[in-house]
């Protein structure tokens, strides 16, 4: 009775193996993307886009570029908003102080494409 037991083990560990040999070899991991640079400014566009257009709907987002100069910078963004069946562009530029970050200047322009 004693090698029957030993016997059905020693084949559940064989088979078992034989089921699964690699795993815990296949493990894959995704790695974290790393937040953009402007991502704050993002959101700040965003929110600046919603309080000016307090009805719309935001249905998508681009981060234009960045225009760097020796004092403050520009963060371009454009918004695709709904509103009323309307669906239109929103180019937002965000100067700010490199230094403080503090904002200096936002402007916003409606396009149709």
């Amino acid at each position: 009775m004693r090698k029957l037991l030993i016997s059905l083990l020693g084949t559940l560990f064989l088979c078992t193996n034989c089921v699964y040999p690699l795993k815990g070899l296949n493990t894959a991991y995704a790695e974290p993307k790393p937040i953009p640079s402007y991502a704050k400014w993002g959101v700040f566009a965003t929110k600046k886009t919603q309080v000016k257009y307090p009805y719309a709907r935001i249905l998508d987002y681009l981060h234009i570029g960045r225009i760097s100069e020796p004092q403050s910078s520009t963060e371009k963004f454009k918004l695709w908003l709904k509103d009323n069946g309307r669906e239109f562009g929103v180019l937002i530029n965000i100067q700010y102080d490199n230094e403080t970050g503090r904002v200096i200047n936002v402007t916003f322009k409606e396009t149709s494409n």
